[in-house]
């Protein structure tokens, strides 16, 4: 088999430093060979170029050495083959969206009617105004203010909601940008391997390649050992190609690496790699994709139908008080109809028809889209500060409802960092590292040449950054702890790499989940071989047949002698919570010709055990306590991992994911699939269902078993809710359980690329202390949008009776329609601020999960709706029929078209205004608490928006005058108005008494993919969630 290397060229760019003529490849030569695949590729290189050496050369890199990263040379580069990013969607502009905000239908309705109004205002018939029932006081001459004031008011609220929208895409792309900033890549460059922001990356980069990345631009493979590649992203075929320099170099940006290691020359970058190539492609249909766009906004069964209940309710306003004015006129005061006070009449007819319209826009609430982004930007936010790095917004609210976290143990409740701390070698079992003068010179050397060569070059132990500090770990963890054990016996690995570098590895069998092992092999200047294997202790002993003893010389290990060993070697390590991993060799005679390398099974064979190792990867102090609170919040964590089952449940155990005295199951995967497998192999739910609600520990686990784990425990029914369920994952072959998952967490250090794209969350710690955190947000993103919820369908259900019942016996809506849009919006939007930016508490996780089948309104929050709203409208029609008794003052009912704003209308105004002020502070608690001002001091917004809407409503009050049909207040009556509202205070603690709740806390619809949140908004921005009250009924119907 032929070294998959080529020779690197004499001189390159560090050295040469000329960059001042042309390179010697065009982008166009470079796209068309990358445009090739497998053997068509080789030939085009052959022919046009020689060899992959030449387009190095040409491009004036060094396979070895890299670019030398000097500013000049890159932004050359960046000139000629273009920049590594590929352009985002043109946001659109504020007046594209100010133009989108006015497609709303209600809102045109107004603006027509607003129109009508306003230029009927300016018809006075020729004989005066009294005979056409309207006051003769010179009011007529301001009836265009109310028009105005509509019209003004649709400006501020298109304005709002256009602003709005603006604030979500700017958020949106702020989180697309943290995204794509914490992407780096592996590159050469100066002889040093360092890492660099993907954008960086440019052509003629020595990029270095290994399992799990996904590739950032295209590349010309140099170097590979095992390499496959997953390149369905790009072709559709599910198979994974294997790369070599010989039959398929071609690397393609998109694509995953599932196996192996390599170097490659970055050919193309951006728009000119594949992936850009398509993309662009796509962005040709993108005025189509619009186009869908808009048809699929038109189709919201559930906004149509409550739309519908309020198109219904506002038709038989406008009916009734059209019916009413006719039969007044005409048959009681029994008046002709005049021609000249024909348009007078049309004004009452526009005046009802605004009425109408006040009622449909108060029957849906226009906060709660901005409620529910306000939660999630501000969670967002937050989260970030929590190590929580959210990829899609809905897993926020999904997390919050979790009832089951499946995680890793290396990594997330272990701190990561190992150390060999006992070993056996030479038939003598060290509880601590042995003196290197404790072990033969020809052991040593084995040993250490082994572990040096037999791992990722990328690895390695940097001195600490601080002095008296850590050295530093780089690269994988179990690699460096075995590393260390090379300095630890006072040898060191990198003169060893040094004589033996990379390029003459002559094949390398690389560690995966199927392997659990990683091997590298080594030709002899006899022309034999010498292969070095490491691995799980139990896998690799098996297929041990010697061992090196005291003398340093192989022995015959028999089955007996590894039993022997299991027992009294690496279950004791084990049950320290140690990870066990066998180091052995192979030698390959010359004599007997080159083996078949394909043939695992035969080359994986025969070892020489030269060392068991035990290595400790300490649990994060922090973690018992995390996994305590997850408990108590009714979460049942269960750690999947592959290491033997031993050490995965004296883990288990340190954690307090095994409780002394419960019962629960810790199985090995092989187990735990002969226990939910029938005999022809296939999963049965019913027999999984057995299994998981005790599984606590399963060891030895693939992925695939991972997977089944998940989807079994998504898609059973037993209990009483269906489990929601978030997984942690690192590596490549966790892509498709992270990705069944409710929410897949891919651990931001440890992770791989593959793993970070499949999920919802990147914990950019690895730490699990972090997971229960996002559930805590979780949490508190569902209970901001349920507290705003309960707030704004209280203020929905009064205005809208109010306005029908009020229109309906007065022949006028007691609140006008400007100031419905006052209290509608604009005090909903500052509402939904203040109730969606709530601090999450610990006490948040002292209740259970709400559950996957919940509904949105809990018993407790539909009491909270209606008692208030009982109050309220007892209060508002008391003061609607006997405010003028009770304030003494002039009576506002029945009043003539374009007569001045009354006391008493003005009264009713401010009292509900203040009431919902009050009800605001209600709000805040949604499960039956007594003291809703706890915590009050902790979120300064919500302080600032309700004394900023006193404020307002003060200046609306006082000087709003004509335009907001308002008529300044005395002392007295302003004292009055604050008194009522504080009874809402009042009425709250009188109504709390108990009801049967859904679940602790209250229930809620939430839990899976499908939830509110996806339901409700994705950014940029989308239709109103009005099917969200839909879900009323299912509870009013429990009720």
């Amino acid at each position: 088999m032929a070294n998959n290397i080529v020779d690197h060229p004499p001189g390159n760019s560090v050295a040469e430093g000329n960059h001042d003529g042309d390179f010697g490849v065009s982008m166009e030569d470079l796209k068309n060979i990358m445009e090739l695949r497998s053997s068509e590729a080789v030939t085009m290189i052959q022919e046009k170029f020689g060899d992959v050496q030449s387009i190095c050369r040409r491009l004036k890199t060094s396979p070895i050495e890299g670019l030398s990263g000097n500013p000049v040379d890159l932004e050359k580069r960046h000139a000629t083959f273009g920049k590594n990013l590929i352009p985002p969607k043109k946001a659109k502009t504020f007046l594209q969206l100010v133009w989108e905000a006015l497609q709303d239908v209600t809102l045109i309705i107004l603006e027509v009617a607003a129109i009508i109004s306003l230029g009927l205002s300016f018809y006075h018939p020729p004989g005066g105004d009294g005979e056409c029932g309207v006051e003769d006081e010179g009011e007529a001459q301001a009836g265009w203010i109310e028009g105005a004031a509509i019209l003004f008011s649709v400006i501020i609220v298109v304005l709002v909601t256009a602003f709005n929208d603006w604030s979500k895409e700017k958020q949106f792309r702020g989180l697309q940008s943290r995204i794509e900033q914490e992407q780096k890549f592996t590159v050469i460059r100066k002889g040093q391997v360092i890492q660099i922001p993907v954008a960086e990356i440019v052509v003629g980069d020595i990029a270095q390649i290994k399992y799990g990345d996904l590739l950032p631009a295209d590349g010309i493979l140099i170097q590979g050992n095992d390499l496959k590649i997953d390149e369905s992203s790009l072709t559709g075929e599910s198979d994974h190609v294997r790369k070599s320099l010989e039959k398929d170099p071609m690397l393609l940006s998109g694509t995953h690496v599932m196996e192996g290691s390599g170097r490659m020359v970055v050919s193309a970058v951006g728009l000119n790699s594949q992936t850009g190539i398509i993309f662009t492609l796509l962005g040709a249909s993108e005025h189509d994709e619009e186009k869908k766009v808009k048809k699929s906004k038109k189709r919201k069964p559930g906004s149509l139908c409550l739309f519908s209940t309020g198109l219904f309710m506002s038709a038989m306003t406008v009916i009734i008080l059209i019916l009413y004015f006719v039969i007044n006129t005409f048959l009681v005061q029994n008046l002709s109809w005049v021609a000249e006070c024909t348009p007078i009449y049309i004004q009452y007819f526009v005046k009802f028809f605004i009425i109408g319209v006040t009622v449909l826009v108060v029957a849906v609430p226009e906060g709660l889209p901005l409620a529910v982004t306000i939660s999630l930007a501000y969670s967002v936010k937050k989260m970030m500060k929590d190590n929580n790095l959210v990829r899609h917004l809905d897993a926020c609210e999904t997390m919050g409802n979790a009832t089951a976290i499946c995680s890793d143990k290396t990594g997330t409740l272990t701190m990561n960092r190992m150390t060999v701390v006992q070993a056996y070698i030479g038939d003598t079992h060290y509880k601590t590292v042995p003196e290197p003068e404790a072990i033969k010179p020809e052991t040593l050397e084995m040993l250490v040449n082994s572990i040096s060569i037999n791992s990722a070059y990328t690895t390695k132990i940097l001195p600490p950054e601080k002095e008296g500090g850590l050295p530093r770990h780089v690269g994988n963890k179990t690699e460096c702890a075995l590393l260390g054990l090379v300095l630890g016996l006072k040898r060191d690995y990198q003169p060893i790499r040094d004589e033996i570098p990379e390029e003459m590895l002559y094949k390398v069998y690389t560690f995966n989940s199927s392997r659990k092992s990683m091997s590298t092999v080594l030709k002899n200047a006899d022309g034999g071989f010498r292969m070095y294997s490491k691995g799980a202790s139990e896998i690799v002993l098996r297929k041990c047949s010697h061992i090196l003893d005291a003398q340093g010389q192989p022995r015959v290990f028999k089955m007996k002698d590894r039993d022997e060993m299991v027992r009294k070697v690496i279950e004791p390590m084990a049950c320290d919570g140690l990870r066990t991993i066998c180091v052995a060799y192979r030698d390959f005679p010359a004599e007997a010709g080159e083996p078949n390398w394909d043939n695992e099974n035969d080359i994986l064979d025969n070892l020489t055990c030269i060392v068991v190792v035990g290595i400790e990867d300490p649990v994060r102090p922090e973690v018992p306590e995390a996994i305590a609170k997850c408990q108590r919040a009714g979460i049942d964590v269960r750690m999947v991992t592959g290491d033997n089952i031993n050490t995965a449940r004296a883990i288990a155990t340190k954690c307090g994911i095994l409780q002394p005295g419960e019962e629960f199951l810790c199985l090995e995967g092989k187990e735990f699939n002969q226990q939910i497998r029938n005999d022809k192999g296939e999963v049965e739910q019913e027999r999984l269902d057995k299994v998981w609600p005790k599984l606590r520990v399963l060891a030895r686990s693939s992925p695939t078993d991972k997977h089944t784990l998940v989807k079994g425990i998504i898609d059973s029914t037993v209990g009483e809710t269906r489990q929601v369920v978030a997984v942690t994952g690192d590596g490549t072959n966790d892509g498709p359980a992270l990705k069944k998952a409710d929410v897949g967490f891919a651990m931001g250090i440890a992770g791989t690329d593959v793993a970070k794209e499949a999920s919802d969350i990147i914990l950019t710690d690895d730490n699990f202390t972090s997971i229960v955190k996002a559930v805590m947000w979780g949490r508190n993103v569902y209970d901001s949008i349920s507290k705003f919820l309960q707030f704004q369908l209280t203020v929905n259900v009064v205005a809208v009776i109010v306005a029908f019942t009020g229109a309906c016996i007065t022949q006028d809506s007691p609140l006008k329609a400007v100031q419905m849009l006052w209290v509608n919006l604009i005090m909903d939007t500052l509402a939904s601020l203040a109730l969606a930016t709530e601090p999450p508490t610990e006490s948040l996780l002292l209740r259970r999960p709400y559950g996957r089948d919940k509904p949105l309104i809990s018993r407790t929050m539909m009491k909270n709706i209606l008692g208030h709203a009982v109050f309220q409208l007892i209060i508002i029609f008391t003061l609607l029929f006997a405010g003028e008794v009770l304030f003494d003052i002039d009576s506002g009912r029945n009043a003539p078209l374009h007569s001045p704003p009354s006391e008493h209308y003005t009264i009713v105004f401010n009292v509900f205004v203040m009431m919902q002020l009050f009800n605001e502070i209600n709000a805040r608690k949604i499960h039956g608490e007594r003291n809703v001002f706890e915590g009050i001091y902790r979120n300064p917004i919500f302080c600032s928006v309700v004394l900023g809407t006193f404020a307002l409503q003060i200046i609306i009050v006082q000087f709003g005058g004509k335009p907001f049909s308002c008529t300044a207040l005395t002392i007295d009556q302003w004292l009055w108005c604050i008194f009522i509202g504080i009874g809402e205070l009042l009425w709250g603690q009188v109504s709390l008494f108990p009801v049967k709740s859904d679940c602790v806390g209250g229930g809620g619809r939430c839990g899976g993919k499908k939830g509110l949140l996806r339901a409700a908004v994705m950014f940029p921005s989308q239709p109103l969630p009005w099917q969200l009250l839909l879900h009323m009924k299912a509870v009013s119907n429990k009720v």
